[in-house]
């Protein structure tokens, strides 16, 4: 028997809570620190810390407690380290205890984050308020890629630096009998096709009812260009559960005037 829309949706949302408040989920950020060429220390961790040749380098001495995921439980790591941050096709994270570190790279920078179960927002995490699903929120859109392929758009950050995020076309679609479109990112298919699309938005309810902007994933289009744009299913971006992440402002286009009363509202905590 196939869940109803209303079913699926409330599946979603429950994943959605499991996984913002898993001991290395979102919630669990406490820092992204980033990395110079001449070693220093990061609060919190052992060794010296620093990046080299596009990886996140340490010197460690034995005791330091730090291990690599994957290479042997109890094996510790001594010495020289240098680890594949996550734009590498086979990245590499190290543990510290319960802690785990991972390497992050954004436009040739590097820095190592480290997420930590007993953060104090993980902690007080109580779960996520959502508007009620309704039907008439997911609506019929239609996917015009740009004719000049991807481009890159200059877009403000969370943590106030422009960064460049690449966008594949424009979504149109009607609401409350209004015609709209949004800019959304794409990735291709193996097979060459188009594959599933995203896109950062705000709306009426950004900054009052909704946290400032969100996120939305769209399905795949077919070969018309047709899929579906559901906001219920919009939800909050990393940074709404930590301050250490750098998610994208929407781009310019991408701020509706109508009030979308769907989707993920705001974290809750106790």
């Amino acid at each position: 028997m196939t869940d109803t829309a209303a079913e699926a949706w409330q599946r979603w949302t429950e994943a959605r809570s499991a996984a913002v408040g898993a001991p290395h989920g979102p919630l669990a950020l406490t820092g992204t620190h980033w990395l110079e060429p001449a070693p220093a220390e990061i609060p919190g961790l052992p060794g010296r810390w620093w990046a080299e040749d596009g990886a996140v380098c340490a010197e460690l001495r034995t005791g330091d407690g730090v291990h690599v995921e994957g290479e042997g439980a109890g094996r510790e790591a001594t010495g020289r380290l240098a680890l594949r941050p996550d734009t590498d096709r086979h990245p590499q994270n190290a543990v510290l205890g319960d802690k785990r570190l991972v390497p992050i790279e954004r436009e040739g920078e590097l820095a190592l984050r480290v997420f930590d179960p007993d953060a104090p927002a993980r902690a007080a995490f109580a779960g996520i308020s959502v508007y009620p699903y309704a039907p008439d929120w997911a609506v019929p859109a239609v996917f015009t890629p740009f004719a000049d392929g991807a481009q890159a758009l200059l877009v403000e950050n969370a943590d106030g630096r422009a960064r460049p995020l690449t966008v594949a076309g424009q979504v149109a679609f009607t609401l409350a009998g209004r015609p709209h479109t949004l800019t959304v990112s794409g990735t291709g298919a193996p097979d060459g096709s188009a594959g599933p699309l995203s896109g950062v938005i705000a709306d009426g309810t950004s900054g009052r009812e909704t946290y400032r902007f969100r996120f939305l994933t769209l399905p795949a289009p077919d070969a018309d260009g047709h899929t579906v744009l559901d906001f219920n299913r919009a939800f909050l971006p990393p940074c709404a559960f930590a301050d250490h992440f750098i998610c994208p402002f929407p781009p310019p286009g991408n701020r509706l005037e109508i009030a979308v009363e769907a989707g993920e509202r705001q974290v809750v905590t106790v």
